[in-house]
């Protein structure tokens, strides 16, 4: 069964294609796709590009032309749960839109024609995924850590809400938290296209799971260094947890 590798950045990408054995690169929908073998599976790497549509459609293209049967997505994300901090990960449970609001016609966060706002991920294959970011988190090395000025990751799992809006002023992040926690909903991280990837990977019957590094609060400190918190902390951690994951399948 061909697995699909999603992320957003090259950069979130740069460590898992050194994996791929006998690479082949194939163009589609205005996005590049590298099919190949990581541990004997079959795997297709791609791009989603930044936001739902995009992931959308990258998540449709990958099951109508390349026949995946499970998607993983790895890449970073801003903490707003409580106890979240920088350099953790994030495995999800569940995807929300928190931009999402066809109000009057449906409650708010709703997917319309769905009957429900949360989408879940799959829990054999999240499940597999958490176990795997233990293990391969725990073989990063304390090293690695202090050299990056960082404490040592913490795994949570739990909701993680999508919306086409990078998030980083401290006052919308309190919104945001206020408005899903009113109507029952309590996420961990905050990102760009997961809940997109959820949504067709459910219409689909397709299993998906999801982590994500914490790069920031989703505060005014987001966008300082981004590109290098990508390249030495959540690029290395994707790989030590993907490669332990993909043993495993």
């Amino acid at each position: 069964m061909t697995l699909a590798i999603m992320s957003a950045l090259l950069d979130e990408q740069r460590g898992l294609l050194a994996q791929l054995v006998n690479p082949q690169r194939v163009r589609r929908a205005g996005r590049t796709f590298w099919c190949g073998q990581w541990g004997g599976q079959d795997v297709v790497l791609v791009l989603s590009k930044v936001g739902k549509v995009a992931a959308a459609t990258t998540t449709t293209v990958l099951i109508e032309a390349f026949d995946v049967k499970r998607v993983v997505f790895t890449g970073v994300a801003g903490g707003v749960g409580g106890g979240v901090k920088v350099g953790d990960v994030v495995v999800a449970e569940a995807f929300i839109q928190h931009d999402l609001n066809s109000a009057p016609l449906f409650p708010r966060y709703e997917i319309p024609l769905y009957g429900r706002a949360t989408l879940d991920c799959d829990p054999a294959l999240s499940a597999a995924l958490l176990a795997a970011t233990h293990v391969g988190l725990a073989g990063v090395g304390e090293h690695f850590h202090r050299s990056l000025l960082l404490d040592a990751p913490e795994v949570h799992q739990g909701l993680i809400a999508s919306g086409d809006q990078f998030v980083c002023d401290p006052v919308a992040v309190t919104v945001l938290r206020a408005d899903l926690n009113a109507a029952g909903h309590e996420p961990l991280a905050v990102e760009m296209e997961g809940a997109a990837v959820a949504q067709v990977c459910h219409d689909y019957g397709v299993p998906f799971a999801a982590m994500r590094t914490i790069s920031d609060r989703a505060d005014a400190q987001a966008p300082l260094d981004f590109s290098a918190f990508v390249t030495q902390v959540a690029s290395p951690y994707a790989l030590a947890v993907l490669g332990q994951f993909i043993k495993h399948l």
